[in-house]
């Protein structure tokens, strides 16, 4: 898979697991400050903390469901 896309370009070369341990602002459109804000406010540093934020599950689930409502 190409990640160019979803990371800045020194997290690039990183394998999946190096990137799941990478800082949350590896992840491309995620500021310094927006990491800053996510870790006073949720306690999240790495790009795993966010995909495992229980409030990211919910969205997910309540955007998959909204899929399947007529």
């Amino acid at each position: 898979m190409n990640v160019d896309k979803f990371v800045c370009k020194k997290y690039e070369k990183m394998s999946f697991k190096e990137l799941a341990k990478a800082p949350v602002d590896a992840i491309a459109g995620v500021s310094e400050g927006d990491a800053r804000l996510l870790k006073e406010a949720f306690n999240v540093k790495t790009v795993y903390d966010l995909a495992k934020l229980k409030y990211v599950k919910w969205a997910e689930a309540i955007c998959t469901l909204a899929e399947g409502e007529a």
